[in-house]
């Protein structure tokens, strides 16, 4: 959208929701739309219910700016409601939000893409577990869940079970995967573009919900600790990887990179965190774009993804 336009426009910040991630999504909401009425927006933040679309209405709104995190947020189910309302909105559409959120289908594009992916085995509820095809140790996850809920990472057999039951708590479909080991990296995309790559160091045995959403349990460190080489191949990966989805707007691309340099592509955010802990402002803020233009950049860019 044009700048001098969308100042005349009512947004509707989009929080809250319904999802396991619904405290993140909260406090990115309240960043998000302080830093609009910062910058001169006539914004307005909405937890999202069920009765939203009533709610858009009755408000006005005429862009989103969508803070949302997790399911019926993130996985295209808010998306195809605004795109029925026809009101532009952030971030990725339908079909990008729907395959980011699936890790199974995420997986399959981005192998078709050329990138690297960890070897894996998907698993229903009923489903005889049998030979892996790979050995211990394994990472249990549901397919569609963010912010690392439901994780385990398994060392031997004796663990395999509950981290299985936890993982279907959140999800009828859930993937095993060979565990790698390697710096944990996330790319930044803004537009078209790469700003740029952080390592996390968590304390705990991986960057887990507790490490991403409690200030002292992760060290970020931006740059990642790279090779030049192996930094801009994470670069040009998470590129990849986004445009593989069809993402829009912006995204995090989260990559383990091995010491060999191979960079193994876990998974696209397309809404990831904008709270004080996130990673994306932290990127961009090492890119030169603080907090308040981020989020204004993020604005502009809203748009119907179908027939626009």
């Amino acid at each position: 959208m044009i700048g001098e336009a969308i100042k005349t426009k009512k947004i509707g910040v989009l929080y809250g929701g319904l999802s396991a991630e619904r405290e993140v999504s909260l406090a990115s909401g309240a960043a998000v739309h302080k830093a609009l009425l910062a910058r001169g927006y006539d914004a307005i933040a909405i937890d999202v219910n069920r009765d939203l679309p009533q709610v858009l209405a009755r408000e006005g709104v005429e862009v989103v700016f969508v803070a949302l995190h997790g399911r019926y947020g993130e996985d295209g189910s808010v998306q195809g409601v605004l795109e029925m309302m026809g009101i532009p909105y952030t971030g990725s559409g339908i079909l990008a939000s729907a395959l980011a959120m699936n890790k199974i289908f995420a997986k399959q594009a981005f192998v078709a893409s050329g990138l690297t992916v960890a070897p894996y085995r998907v698993l229903r509820r009923g489903d005889e577990i049998g030979p892996l095809g790979f050995d211990f140790p394994l990472v249990v996850k549901p397919s569609q869940e963010g912010s690392s809920v439901g994780i385990s990472i398994v060392r031997a057999a004796d663990g395999l079970a509950a981290a299985l039951e936890l993982a279907f708590r959140y999800d009828a479909e859930i993937l095993v995967e060979q565990f790698i080991k390697g710096q944990e990296v996330q790319v930044g995309i803004l537009g078209e573009e790469a700003l740029g790559a952080i390592e996390i160091v968590p304390k705990n045995e991986f960057y887990d919900f507790e490490a991403k959403y409690t200030a002292g349990m992760a060290e970020h460190i931006l740059p990642a600790r790279l090779p030049a080489d192996v930094y801009r191949h994470a670069l040009e990966t998470g590129l990849i990887a986004h445009r593989a989805l069809g993402c829009a707007g912006y995204s995090r691309v989260d990559l383990l990179v091995t010491a060999a340099g191979e960079c193994y592509v876990l998974e696209v955010n397309t809404l990831p965190g904008m709270t004080a802990l996130s990673l994306l402002p932290e990127i961009a803020q090492g890119a030169g774009i603080g907090f308040e233009e981020l989020v204004e950049r993020i604005l502009l860019s809203a748009a119907l993804k179908i027939n626009s």
